[in-house]
């Protein structure tokens, strides 16, 4: 059953698709494999190139979603030997 999540209107989880990664609008490009990819296609329009089906919005979401699921809290530690 496909699910959308919510603020994220293009962002997709599939428990039967790549083993229920979040994906880009019910594909199997998952919001990974976008994240991965803009490290070697940085400029957006080099990315769409390599992959024809996303969309700028696409790469905006899955940036936002990750975003969103990063754990942010600061752990202190006395680095004073």
């Amino acid at each position: 059953m496909k699910m959308t999540i919510a603020n994220f209107d293009r962002i997709t989880v599939d428990p039967e698709q790549m083993n229920g990664q979040p994906c880009v609008r019910g594909m199997r490009i998952t919001v990974k494999r976008v994240l991965e990819a803009l490290t070697v296609y940085p400029k957006w329009e080099d990315l769409i190139s390599e992959y024809p089906e996303l969309e700028e919005e696409d790469i905006r979401q899955a940036l936002a979603f990750a975003a969103a699921n990063i754990d942010d809290n600061v752990i202190l530690r006395d680095l004073a030997a």
